[in-house]
């Protein structure tokens, strides 16, 4: 079970911080991949980020620099830091997991785990 937290309304420019717990996985939690989409009103899922066991990260163009991953291992926890935040950055965040030491392309089908969504709100 992949359960988010951290999501909420902020202004423009502002941060926000989105949590993660991965828990009730027969495998050990960290050989999973995991990673965030974000779906907005009337458009796609989109990708947002990934981390890899090793602590790879991939971030989508449009939140490079704005936006960091990080995962604990131990916890099993995964967070995403989001800086700067726009409008455009108004969504629902998904917290995904595939149990794989290499995340897989970002590509929604290519994760079958989902958290139940957290709203993000940016006026």
């Amino acid at each position: 079970q992949l359960v988010e937290s951290g999501g909420g309304s902020v202004q423009a420019g502002g941060s926000l911080r989105l949590s993660c717990s991965l828990t009730g996985y027969t495998y050990s939690g960290s050989g999973y991949c995991m990673g965030w989409f974000r779906q907005a009103p009337g458009k796609g899922c989109e990708a947002v980020a990934d981390i890899a066991v090793d602590g790879t990260a991939r971030y989508a163009d449009s939140v490079k620099g704005r936006f960091t991953v990080s995962r604990n291992n131990l916890r099993h926890t995964l967070d995403l830091q989001m800086n700067g935040l726009e409008p455009e950055d108004t969504a629902t965040y998904y917290c995904v997991a595939e149990r794989a030491l290499v995340c897989p392309p970002l590509e929604p089908d290519r994760y079958p785990y989902w958290g139940q969504g957290t709203q993000v709100t940016v006026s």
